[in-house]
């Protein structure tokens, strides 16, 4: 789940919703929405994970995913597709079929109340610095790996900084000189 902390790190953050075809709800109030840190936002490159929401779940095969779906009314929905205009691209399936629309925009985000993550004010919706194309997808995920790989090297430095200053110390310990007698 995306991490913005400090002044200002939930206002004008530039975002991307991934919205499914299938993924109105039966009666057709809400919609979820999987909301993304935009990875050219200055806040998303060091983001290992960009998404608003990202809770573990188990799937009806017993194995472990990722539910990053917020329900959004449809309402709010129409304020996040009035807010990015013509700046969307289609979700293609591994046939080339459409499946889903992916949409850029800029927006205020506030802690959920009633789930873990955030998500976005849509009173404060507008236009994104960036558009979105048939890259931008991948381009999510090839940022989030950077900064997991940049973080397990960062913690793999930290993990070897300790060893090698304890050598320096037992290195400084060995010269001590011994008082001249006589």
């Amino acid at each position: 789940m995306a991490l913005l902390k400090g002044k200002g790190a939930m206002t004008g953050v530039n975002l991307i919703a991934k919205v499914y075809k299938n993924s109105v709800t039966k009666n057709g109030k809400a919609v979820y929405a999987d909301v993304q840190v935009d990875a050219r936002d200055p806040r998303g490159p060091s983001q290992a994970n960009l998404h608003l929401k990202s809770e573990r779940v188990k799937g009806n095969d017993d194995k472990p995913r990722f539910d990053n779906g917020a329900p959004y009314s449809t309402s709010q929905m129409e304020e996040i597709v009035k807010a990015a205009g013509p700046n969307t691209e289609p979700i293609l399936d591994k046939d080339g079929k459409e499946v889903g629309t992916l949409y850029g925009f800029k927006g205020n985000v506030i802690p959920t109340t009633r789930h873990t993550g955030l998500v976005v004010n849509t009173k404060s919706v507008g236009p994104s610095d960036f558009k979105v194309d048939g890259k931008t997808l991948n381009n999510q995920f090839a940022s989030m790996r950077a900064a997991r790989t940049a973080a397990k090297e960062a913690q793999a430095q930290a993990a070897a900084a300790p060893e090698q200053a304890t050598e320096a110390e037992q290195a400084t310990e060995v010269r001590v000189d011994e008082p001249a007698v006589g």
